[in-house]
């Protein structure tokens, strides 16, 4: 079956060639169109239908389409339109190369009746290909002797492009050497030449680096480089030349064989080979031929023999420098025979001490020298010296003679003894020298009191120690020596929280070994202080002090106290919590302290003992009791929970204590449960007196503030209404008080509104708080007949602070009534479930007001 269908196809295809070759008799029509390169797929191409006179109607009943004998289709129909359309991207280059004109030749074909039509689309060459050369970068080598004219041949570039944007002109980097110069070959190509224009000196510069470039003729132009590396080779075109056109050198009488006396240098432009030097002499006066040679590569020259001053005094000779390529130049080379100094100073002792103290003044004489040298003239006279960073000096008394005396004041505790190096010099060229070391021992005297290693200690004793045990020691150092040098130790005395320190530490005057007297406590005291003081054997004795803390350090000794819950009576408080509580709702705070210190005093909290363990946790290092889960109505309403604090010191110790939680359903059965649990656990009976007495208070002003808001509406409306009644008669006497402030009694002082807001916890039943009363007041009077208005300023002389006792508010905590204004006597009340606050001068104030309507 699929052979058949092929065979069909084939068939089918046949066909249509056949046709369309009959139709070529018939229909002979041609349309072409010219269209850029690089046209996206969509481009618009021609109106195939108007320019062949066809409608679409025809088009899609003919079922027109393309036929083409190439591989790809590049223009495709629109039978809707009747237009070609680009249906890829043509690529002009890789559709036809270079050749030009280029074109894609296709028929149209339609049937019913059967007719092509010919298409041709010329493809226009655009300027989208630089022009290129095979390689980035080539090198050229040329002899600095090349004559100018000559030609080296470059690499051409080509240019995908045709026509005007093919390739068409080069240019080279400016240079003073070369200049392009193009060939048209045969075949109608450029070929690209580098011509040498002026002569090259590779001494002068060995190396070019031009950049030729190809221009096309695009617009805008596009263009192509290469680096041209141009190595200038070297010739054998230049002598050596020698630095200096004379050399001298001096050389001594006694200078031993193979020393070096100069060294001559010439140079040569030329490189490798042609660069190379060798030296030689030329000529040499007799009685030197065999007492110098040269090495040919360095130029050194050096002495091969003995010379002796007395028989010659210099020598001439000349050295020649050839190069490889025979090139010669010479140098004349003078060397000069000096005289030596071959007798040395000698040194003579008259008298010279062994030891000298060092309280010595300076000035003391310690040695008697006499120097002398056998050689005359200059090489005989004699400097005698010695070093300058001693304490001593050389004094020149009467020809040949000098005397060694002290030149400062002496100390033993820096140099116990001296080496003192007497130096002869005569002054022969080279001088010749001699030396004597004479020994000086220096004395002791007691000039240095004893030093401690550090002028301040700290040493550490752990508390609970061993009475009688050593903790520390000090040493004092005397740089004097015997009787002078040896130290003892003594304790000064002074006082530590008015008890002398003397009965806390003791010192070994030996030694210098701090023992601890008793045994110390940590939580008494924490550090003493004492001073301790060196003494030496001299006479006067000296002495110096160094200070010394002696830090007691924490042993875990005391367990934790628990601060909060307070218990009273054997009783801890109770915490209330509504039934509604969020997961981690803060219950209360365990609050405990440690008198120990540092890893001793951290705490950590955990329950021991509950009612529901699923119910409450603890935080571990803050003591934040906290909800674990929602309450539900099985759970007990009281819980009782044993909370152990145990400190981190090892051993550890801890404390506990209960807390006792009641779970209320809503702020009014607080009481009930409140007193249930004060009668089981013996809480203070007084707590519930307050609690009720609180809500009393606060339930009272709550009325007197709605009372005093219906006057103070009513008396504005009776005052509004009167001020209309008598509107043309004359204004009726009656108090005027501005707004935010209220006229208290007759003295005229102005309620100033202070809120406080006091959150009290159970257990503080006797605490107390403070608050900060005005010390000026205000007061704006109008007076009757209604036409001048005064400001007065009154001073209360109040003290700046005042403190009230409070009793002990229980669970109920002042945390509502933000506000109070005299003035317009609005009173906000907000109360929460447990943590209400109010003003209490806004209170005073709103009573003061009542008191005087």
């Amino acid at each position: 079956m699929g052979g058949w269908i092929s065979n069909s196809k084939m068939l089918y295809q046949v066909l249509i060639l056949f046709f369309i070759k009959l139709s070529t008799f018939l229909v002979a029509l041609e349309v072409r169109y010219s269209i850029p390169e690089e046209m996206v797929k969509g481009t618009y191409v021609g109106n195939i239908a108007k320019d062949l006179g066809l409608d679409n109607q025809r088009l899609k009943t003919g079922k027109a389409r393309i036929f083409t004998e190439g591989d790809s289709e590049y223009i495709e129909l629109n039978m809707n339109k009747g237009i070609l359309v680009v249906r890829e991207r043509i690529d002009r280059e890789q559709l036809c190369g270079i050749i030009s004109p280029c074109s894609l030749n296709f028929q149209i074909v339609l049937e019913n009746p059967m007719e092509f039509h010919r298409i041709a689309v010329d493809i226009v060459d655009i300027n989208d290909n630089d022009p290129m050369f095979e390689k980035e970068n080539i090198q050229l080598e040329i002899l600095e002797l090349s004559p100018p004219g000559t030609l080296f041949s470059l690499p051409s570039a080509l240019d995908s492009d045709v026509g005007v944007n093919s390739l068409k002109s080069y240019t080279l980097t400016p240079n003073d050497h070369f200049k392009l110069k193009l060939r048209t070959q045969p075949d109608g190509s450029n070929s690209v030449n580098l011509m040498l224009e002026t002569s090259l000196d590779r001494e002068t510069k060995e190396e070019f680096v031009l950049l030729l470039t190809a221009l096309d003729g695009g617009d805008p132009q596009r263009s192509g480089t290469v680096e041209i590396k141009i190595i200038v080779l070297d010739a054998n075109d230049n002598a050596p030349l020698f630095a200096q056109e004379l050399y001298k050198a001096t050389v001594t009488e006694n200078a031993p064989m193979g020393t070096v006396l100069i060294r001559v240098h010439a140079t040569d432009a030329d490189k490798d080979i042609h660069g190379r030097i060798i030296y030689f002499f030329s000529h040499v006066s007799h009685n030197a031929l065999n007492l110098f040679e040269i090495n040919q590569d360095s130029g050194e020259i050096k002495l091969n023999g003995q010379i002796d001053y007395e028989n010659n005094k210099m020598y001439e000779m000349t050295v020649q420098a050839k190069d490889y390529g025979g090139h010669v130049s010479s140098t004349k080379v003078i060397i000069e025979v000096l005289d030596v100094n071959d007798n040395i100073p000698s040194i003579n002792f008259m008298s010279v001490s062994s030891q000298i103290s060092e309280d010595a003044i300076p000035g003391t004489v310690i040695a008697i020298i006499k120097v002398q040298d056998k050689d005359s003239e200059r090489n005989g006279r004699v400097s005698c010296f010695i070093d300058n960073d001693i304490p001593f000096k050389l004094k020149s008394s009467i020809n040949h003679f000098y005397s060694l005396e002290t030149d400062a004041f002496l100390d033993r505790e820096k140099t116990t003894r001296y080496n003192i190096t007497i130096v002869a010099k005569d002054e022969g060229e080279p001088p010749l020298s001699s030396f004597h070391t004479i020994t000086l021992d220096i004395s002791d005297i007691n000039d240095n009191p004893p030093k401690f290693e550090e002028q301040y200690y700290k040493t550490y004793v752990m508390e609970n120690n061993s009475p009688g045990s050593s903790f520390f020691s000090v040493r004092a150092k005397d740089d004097d020596s015997g009787l002078n040098s040896r130290v003892s130790y003594f304790i000064q005395e002074n006082l530590t929280q008015n008890i002398s320190v003397s009965s806390f530490i003791s010192i070994s005057s030996e030694e210098g070994t701090l023992y601890a007297v008793r045994s110390f406590d940590y939580e008494q005291i924490s550090q003493i202080q004492i001073s301790v003081m060196a003494k030496d054997g001299g006479s006067p004795a000296l002495t110096s002090s160094a200070i010394i803390d002696v830090v007691v350090q924490d042993q875990n000794d005391n367990p934790p106290e628990v601060l909060y819950p307070v218990v009273s009576k054997g009783s801890t408080t109770v915490e209330f919590i509504p039934r509604s509580a969020d997961v981690g709702y803060l219950v209360t705070k365990v609050v405990a302290v440690d008198k120990d210190s540092g890893q001793n005093a951290w705490l950590s909290y955990k329950i021991v003992k509950f009612t529901d363990p699923t119910l409450f946790e603890i935080g571990l290092y803050n003591g934040e009791l906290k909800t674990l889960r929602h309450i539900m109505e099985k759970d007990f309403t009281k819980q009782k929970l044993t909370i152990a604090v145990e400190d981190s010191g090892r051993p550890s110790h801890s404390a506990t204590v209960i807390v006792h939680i009641a779970i209320t359903d809503s702020f009014a059965l607080a009481f009930s449960e409140f007193n249930d649990l004060a009668q089981e656990y013996g809480t203070n009976g007084d707590l519930t007196f307050y609690l009720v007495l609180s809500l009393v208070i606060v339930f009272f002003l709550f009325i007197v503030f709605i009372i005093v808001l219906i006057t103070l509406k009513f008396h504005k409306w009776r005052r509004s209404k009167l001020f209309s009644e008598c509107a043309n008669g004359t204004v009726p006497v009656i108090p005027y008080y501005p707004p935010r402030y209220a006229d208290i009694g007759a003295t005229g002082t102005l309620c100033h509104v202070y809120n406080y807001e006091v959150c009290l916890t159970t257990d503080s039943g006797n605490s107390e708080f403070k608050y900060v009363k005005p010390l000026v007041g205000n007061v704006v009077d109008i007076d009757l007949s209604g036409t001048e208005t005064k400001t007065q300023t009154l001073r209360n002389e109040l003290t700046a602070e005042q403190e009230v006792t409070t009793p002990m508010l229980g669970f109920l905590l002042f945390n509502a009534l933000p506000g109070l204004y005299c003035s317009g006597f609005q009173l906000l009340f907000v109360c929460g479930p447990f943590c209400p606050k109010f003003s209490l001068q806004q209170v005073k104030c709103l009573l003061n007001w009542v008191k005087i309507r």
